[in-house]
């Protein structure tokens, strides 16, 4: 098993409670970005890997090289609903879980909302991420894992 992070878009804290989580269960932990990354010193169980610029290359790399099993914390519904397909776990930096019976709606609301900012409609944006949202993140991460390692049993 394997943790994927979208690391092009994911907010500090949400990488830092990954990498505590990949430490203290020694999960193999790999962040996917376009940018340079350095993984955080003294944790041997965090690798970074650079792809190169363009739009959704890091997403791509990270929906052909998860497998069944692994997590993946990412922002980006389009890439949530590949990896759900492939039997991937998926949590959102916010605690959200993404699962076969909820990645359709949510694909839907998306297109809907980039097909009004497409036609010059404000919708405004996301809130800003805050302490709320770092603990459901945490208390979401920790329920997957513990899922995910008994399976693995």
């Amino acid at each position: 098993m394997k943790i994927w992070i979208d690391a092009d878009a994911a907010p500090r804290d949400v990488k830092e409670i990954v990498f505590r989580a990949a430490k203290r269960l020694q999960v193999e932990t790999v962040m996917v970005a376009n940018l340079r990354l350095t993984p955080p010193p003294g944790n041997p169980f965090v690798s970074a890997v650079r792809v190169e610029g363009g739009p959704d290359v890091a997403d791509r790399h990270i929906a052909e090289n998860a497998a069944p099993g692994d997590l993946a914390v990412t922002a980006d519904i389009p890439l949530a609903a590949a990896l759900v397909e492939k039997q991937v776990k998926v949590l959102d930096p916010r605690g959200d879980e993404h699962t076969p019976d909820t990645i359709g709606e949510r694909l839907s609301v998306r297109d809907f909302m980039d097909g009004l900012r497409g036609a010059g409609v404000e919708t405004g944006g996301s809130r800003p991420y805050g302490d709320r949202d770092k603990q459901a993140f945490a208390a979401a991460l920790d329920r997957v894992l513990t899922r995910l390692l008994r399976a693995k049993r």
